[in-house]
């Protein structure tokens, strides 16, 4: 059983739900990243997601957008993303990391060099925006070779019969994205996300987490009731950015981490 499998069987047990925050790697500095990463676990974590700096990630907001630019700026790679995992491990074994990113760093790496190095660092699971499906055969063997997930994207406007293909190719969890358009988007409609989320269940049995929209405790509460997990990240890139210095960004994110973490725990009492 892979860590992430594991984190949300026992979650389960426990009758709670997963928060899986999402950082940029490098944003606001390349120092900051691995302590943010043990603050965040510390505010109530139970999966982190680290995205991998691209120069053109057309699925994000202006928030998350320029997140990248800042990663980037500070000149992260993908290698230096896994490196930050590998420190990461030296004092975390357990709470699993997924990388989320884009085709084209991977395949430059190269699948199978990506796949060995990513899981000698100690990354549980990928997730590539911009792969369906129907392409993924290449980097999914090499991902299954060393027994890591495969995440991917449902969408509002995904017709079942695509769900269902997809769900075959998964493992980990599905990620629901709960707006159509970016990510940092404004406002979702929770009976929308419940009925969306009922048809995800009725054609796997994997868990499903949802992110787009979640900014604080009342959304995240609101989204905790009808999913297995809850996705934040334009607000912590927002929170990092806003900070005047990197010990203040850490404490802002984490600060706001703990508050959408009560939130969470708030729909399972």
């Amino acid at each position: 059983m892979s860590r992430i499998a594991g984190r949300f069987q026992a979650l389960a047990a426990r009758g709670r739900k997963a928060l899986i925050p999402y950082i940029v790697a490098g944003d606001p500095g390349v120092e900051v990243t691995v302590p943010l990463m043990h603050q965040l676990v510390a505010a109530g974590a139970d999966i982190i997601e680290l995205g991998v700096p691209f120069s053109d990630p057309m699925s994000d907001g202006p928030v998350i957008q320029l997140g990248h630019e800042r990663a980037l700026a500070n000149g992260v790679s993908l290698t230096g993303v896994i490196a930050m995992v590998r420190e990461f491990r030296r004092d975390d074994p357990d709470t699993p990391v997924l990388l989320m990113g884009y085709a084209n760093p991977v395949e430059h790496m190269g699948y199978a060099a990506f796949a060995d190095a990513a899981h000698a660092a100690g990354v549980d699971a990928l997730l590539t925006v911009d792969i369906p499906p129907e392409e993924v055969d290449g980097v999914d063997t090499e991902l299954r070779r060393v027994a890591m997930d495969n995440i991917f994207l449902v969408a509002p406007t995904t017709p079942g019969e695509r769900i269902a293909r997809i769900a075959a190719r998964a493992s980990g969890f599905l990620y629901y994205v709960s707006l159509k358009g970016v990510t940092g988007a404004a406002h979702f409609d929770v009976a929308d996300v419940e009925r969306h989320v009922a048809d995800i269940r009725a054609l796997s049995d994997l868990p499903v987490a949802v992110g787009f929209g979640i900014k604080d405790a009342d959304s995240a509460r609101s989204i905790a009731g009808v999913a297995d997990g809850v996705v934040v990240g334009s607000a912590l890139v927002d929170a990092l950015a806003r900070a005047g210095d990197h010990t203040a960004a850490i404490e802002a994110a984490a600060a706001l981490l703990a508050d959408i973490r009560a939130g969470v725990d708030g729909a399972a009492s």
